[in-house]
């Protein structure tokens, strides 16, 4: 068999690609949240305040129907407004260039700080934080 016969003949057998994931369903976005805890928020002084990002969470907000959070509270009753996902576009969980995914807050004001991400399926992620392991350095 040549070398030509034996490339079409592989290329015949090998398995079809995966469709790509838009990962905008809460089935799409549970195992990666769940992966990567740790990340969901961050805190960094910047000119005299504190600034809580919340970057991580909003990448994959397509998934999501809401993010709550509080400051020194377990309560979780304030809610993070995020922008819409971008649906009929090649990247609908991409973060809007004029979006300023943070609060700022006082410096030394946060402690620690809870949020839960409610799923666009109803289930909820919860996480709690202490200032020591989200402050970047």
């Amino acid at each position: 068999m040549n070398r030509l016969a034996f490339a079409l003949a592989l290329a015949l057998l090998a398995p079809l690609p995966l469709a790509a994931q838009s990962f905008t369903t809460a089935a799409e976005i549970r195992p990666i949240l769940e992966a990567t805890r740790g990340a969901w928020l961050a805190l960094r002084r910047w000119e005299g305040q504190e600034l809580l990002y919340f970057t991580h969470l909003e990448s994959w907000r397509c998934g999501m129907a809401q993010v709550r959070f509080s400051v020194n509270s377990t309560a979780a009753a304030r809610v993070w407004d995020m922008p819409p996902c971008l649906t009929g576009t090649a990247t609908p969980n991409a973060i809007p260039a004029d979006r300023l995914p943070y609060t700022e807050l006082p410096v030394e004001a946060l402690q620690t700080v809870t949020v839960v991400v409610v799923l666009s399926d109803g289930t909820e992620l919860r996480q709690d934080y202490t200032r020591a392991q989200i402050l970047m350095p």
